[in-house]
């Protein structure tokens, strides 16, 4: 039994802590900690001693933390990122991954654009899934998506650790048989391993963008194509210019 009606990822403090005052301050938190993460700091570090001086609550910290990355790291995972040439290919998934980025976008909470291009979300798992009211949603956009990639395979990694993850590829096949492509879902003891040396991933996890072979920019592309007016903090623009990356500081 799903249950309804969960905002995945809602905090009522999020309205004020990345409201329209709030972002002001965060991006210039964010050259702060950029910065000191191109001089070598560490970011958690860099992050801590940044936040302390603007006064940044933890979540505030944690999604500068998810959205800044060198310039260096940047360019790499860019240099991965693959936008065409899927076809009947097999494309392998970080599941809970990207099913809970589209769950919190459907709820409306909050999302950050990151400096490498993805959408991450701030909803921290802690070893427990539910599916809720926007799970099969979810599942429905990745499965039309990925039919009008003419992908041959969708395999689906999910971490057996976390409750609930048995019912949810249950939910996944059920949802995807119709579609035109085969359907496997893999659970795991650690999906992030099992990822780390694949092509054709689909995951914002920036570990495994770090280590993969070969990326795909999914929950993005359906968040911009699919889900209106989603609750997305732009924390990207810190890099870009019309030519691309731009010089490395500000």
């Amino acid at each position: 039994m799903k249950n309804h009606f969960v905002k995945r990822g809602y905090v009522p403090a999020d309205k004020k802590e990345f409201g329209h005052e709030s972002y002001a301050v965060l991006i210039k938190a964010q050259k702060d900690i950029y910065y000191l993460i191109e001089q070598g700091y560490p970011i958690k570090s860099a992050s801590t001693f940044v936040g302390n001086h603007y006064m940044l609550s933890e979540r505030q910290r944690l999604a500068l933390v998810r959205a800044t990355s060198t310039f260096e790291t940047v360019k790499k995972r860019k240099e991965k990122q693959i936008t065409k040439g899927f076809n009947q290919q097999k494309v392998h998934i970080d599941g809970l991954n990207l099913i809970i980025t589209l769950e919190v976008a459907l709820s409306g909470s909050v999302l950050l654009q990151c400096m490498d291009g993805t959408i991450r979300d701030l909803a921290g798992l802690r070893g427990t899934y539910r599916l809720i009211d926007k799970t099969d949603i979810g599942i429905s956009l990745i499965g039309k998506k990925l039919e009008k990639m003419h992908i041959a395979t969708a395999y689906f990694y999910l971490d057996s650790p976390v409750s609930n993850t048995g019912r949810l590829k249950q939910r996944i096949q059920e949802l995807l048989e119709p579609y035109g492509f085969n359907t496997e879902i893999e659970l795991v003891n650690n999906a992030d391993v099992r990822l780390e040396n694949k092509d054709n991933v689909i995951s914002s996890d920036s570990i495994i963008l770090n280590k993969c072979s070969s990326w795909i920019n999914l929950a993005a592309e359906i968040i911009e194509e699919a889900i209106p007016n989603p609750f997305l903090l732009d924390l990207g623009q810190l890099l870009n210019s019309p030519s691309g990356l731009k010089n490395r500081y500000w």
